[in-house]
């Protein structure tokens, strides 16, 4: 009795739509990319408001636009918390308008939560100072001192106490120690992090800030972002972790580049030797392994602006926005398979 009811219910359905509504696939939204920021927030509203994401105010302009930040918002400049923040209001802002903001995990932000500070900006320090910043700093070096003495003098054991509390302080710049237990991963930024993906795929496109070697090609996506958190959560320092792997989501050049072209040598680990297959080989291995007709990277800069290689079979984003690097401040905007960069006048 049933199917004699539903049968009538569907055929008017079908009547109703008629052909042309039963084949029709829903638009894919508009996907807006940007790559490493490196702690310059002019630059990133610069880029945000031309992309048609923010408004005036800053508050999300972009509908169902779904962006992605390709990570590497930390070090180098001096306004990574503000722009943490902004990221982090324009996630919920989106979410409650049918948009989406999408921030990855980049090698610099895996960086500073394994407190590997050696490119941070002082005014990344200088921006978690705060009025009780020089009492935390004493507090911290009394509860430390007999620690702080036995590094000190391990190197040097004619050092006297005042001397080492001197170096200490020059060392440990107001802020420093509030930035570092904001990175913590139960901290304001370090949670942030945690939660956020080393890899994602979008329609088509698959999202990554440094590439997807052979080597994790055979892995979902995701346990690779799985790896990735459990890595930032231990604040794993080895150099064969996922967070520290030349080979890894976060630090892999290889789609680019097989030139040993790496800011801190990636780690202490050694660059794998050579890959057998070539740069278009590997990064066909990955477009058929996750199904994707592109790749989308930041991490390795190309300082005249956003450029495509092999046919538009791999994008990269890192076009030096940041005032630190000087390139060109751009987003890529993907809308079905139609895919074009564009540059940003430089505020």
């Amino acid at each position: 009795m049933l199917r004699l009811w539903v049968w009538p219910f569907l055929a008017l359905l079908m009547a109703l739509l008629g052909p042309s509504q039963l084949g029709r696939t829903a638009t894919p939204p508009r996907i807006v990319a940007v790559g490493d920021l490196h702690g310059d927030r002019a630059v990133w509203l610069a880029i945000a408001r031309a992309a048609g994401i923010i408004d005036s105010k800053g508050k999300w302009a972009g509908g169902n636009t779904i962006f992605v930040q390709l990570g590497d918002v930390a070090d180098r400049g001096p306004d990574t918390r503000q722009i943490v923040e902004h990221l982090k209001r324009l996630q919920k802002e989106a979410a409650h308008r049918g948009g989406q903001v999408v921030a990855l995990v980049g090698n610099h932000e895996a960086m500073n939560m394994t407190d590997d500070l050696r490119y941070v900006d002082p005014g990344e320090f200088e921006a978690f100072v705060t009025g009780s910043s020089k009492q935390v700093r004493e507090r911290v070096y009394s509860a430390n001192r007999p620690a702080i003495d036995a590094a000190y003098r391990a190197s040097n054991p004619q050092l006297s106490s005042e001397v080492i509390k001197a170096l200490w302080f020059q060392a440990t710049p107001l802020g420093k120690i509030e930035h570092q237990i904001a990175w913590k991963p139960t901290g304001e930024i370090g949670r942030w992090v945690v939660s956020n993906p080393a890899v994602t795929k979008i329609g088509d496109t698959l999202f990554v800030h440094g590439g997807i070697s052979a080597a994790y090609s055979t892995m979902p996506l995701g346990e690779i972002n799985r790896r990735v958190a459990e890595a930032l959560k231990a604040q794993d320092r080895r150099p064969e972790a996922i967070i520290n792997d030349p080979r890894g989501p976060l630090w892999y050049r290889g789609l680019v580049t097989r030139e040993p072209l790496d800011e801190t040598t990636a780690t202490s680990a050694a660059n794998p030797a050579a890959p057998l297959l070539t740069i278009d080989q590997e990064i066909g291995l990955v477009l058929n392994a996750y199904g994707v007709k592109r790749i989308v990277v930041g991490h390795t800069p190309s300082l005249k602006g956003i450029v495509s290689i092999f046919g538009g079979k791999l994008w990269r984003t890192d076009s030096g926005n940041s005032r630190a690097y000087g390139g060109v401040p751009s987003y890529l905007e993907i809308s079905g398979d139609r895919v074009v960069a564009h540059p940003v006048p430089r505020p």
